[in-house]
């Protein structure tokens, strides 16, 4: 069975940081890009961030770019997502994801973030 598992999500006061992990497990995604997205409370889930296989490419949503850092360990299936001067907008469920081709569309099941002002 596979899953992606998202853990270090938490309550942080602005301009605060905090490290998001997700930890792959039924199959390898060293191969492929891997994603992180959030969903705030009304909102439709939107992307935040990618990286490639090799890690040597990322890319960011523009209101997260200086502020977050997505990197990736493919010797522990696992893929990173730092997050620094956090802001009460930042508030949502983050989710990992992973959708290589001719395959399915992975997602766990997301860590809650929450930053007070």
């Amino acid at each position: 069975q596979v899953q992606l598992v998202e853990s270090g999500g938490g309550l942080v006061q602005a301009g605060g940081s905090l490290r998001l992990s997700c930890v792959a497990s039924g199959r390898t995604f060293s191969s492929y890009a891997m994603n992180w997205f959030r969903q705030a409370p009304g909102n439709e889930r939107e992307f935040v961030a990618t990286i490639s296989w090799s890690g040597s490419n990322t890319y960011y949503t523009d209101s997260v770019k200086g502020r977050f850092t997505i990197s990736r360990d493919n010797t522990k299936n696992t893929v990173y997502l730092q997050m620094n001067s956090l802001k009460p907008e930042d508030t949502a469920v983050y989710y990992c994801n992973s959708n290589p081709p001719g395959d399915a569309d992975y997602w766990g099941q997301g860590t809650q973030v929450t930053v007070s002002s």
